[in-house]
């Protein structure tokens, strides 16, 4: 979906609405994938200073937990709103995806967003254990390994670093 940002930003009178669903399944995220079509809105209404845009969208991540490589399926909500002015269309550091010819990537832009608003790291929740070190189960699936004898570390060398932590 494209946006003639510049022609708006000239000619307008009256807001621009647009409802949109963009499928992510193909794309490339950093540790995730969004699975489902990230669906929202887009508006756009002129302001003096220029136009005031408005960007929401529901995003839906599939990932492995980080510490215990359980399945994560979270829901991301993005709520972005942007002020555009003359001056930025000719910026080459704008921060929208903009072409030269004025024209706004809206899919471009909720890609980038949906980017920013998944953290790098998902965990399954805040207080994951993670995996036993002895025997690879879920620490929170009830693993009993009991671990190794932990007055001795398991490196001479790094002996002083237990006497500085007694």
């Amino acid at each position: 979906m494209r946006f003639h940002l510049q022609k708006f930003l000239e000619t307008a009178k009256t807001p621009y609405t647009a409802s949109f669903s963009f499928d992510f399944s193909q794309a490339d995220f950093p540790g995730y994938q969004v699975t489902e079509p990230v669906a929202g809105t887009f508006s756009a209404e002129r302001i003096p200073e220029g136009v005031h845009i408005s960007l929401q969208a529901v995003a839906k991540a599939d990932a492995e937990c980080a510490r215990c490589l359980a399945p994560v399926h979270e829901t991301y909500t993005i709520a972005q709103e942007y002020t555009v002015r003359p001056r930025d269309l000719t910026d080459v550091d704008f921060e929208l995806p903009l072409d030269e010819n004025g024209l706004l990537d809206v899919e471009e832009l909720v890609y980038q967003e949906v980017i920013f608003a998944v953290p790098r790291v998902l965990l399954c929740s805040p207080d994951c254990l993670g995996l036993c070190p002895i025997c690879g189960k879920r620490k929170a699936a009830g693993c009993t390994c009991q671990p190794a004898d932990e007055a001795a570390p398991a490196d001479a060398r790094l002996s002083i670093l237990k006497q500085l932590l007694s």
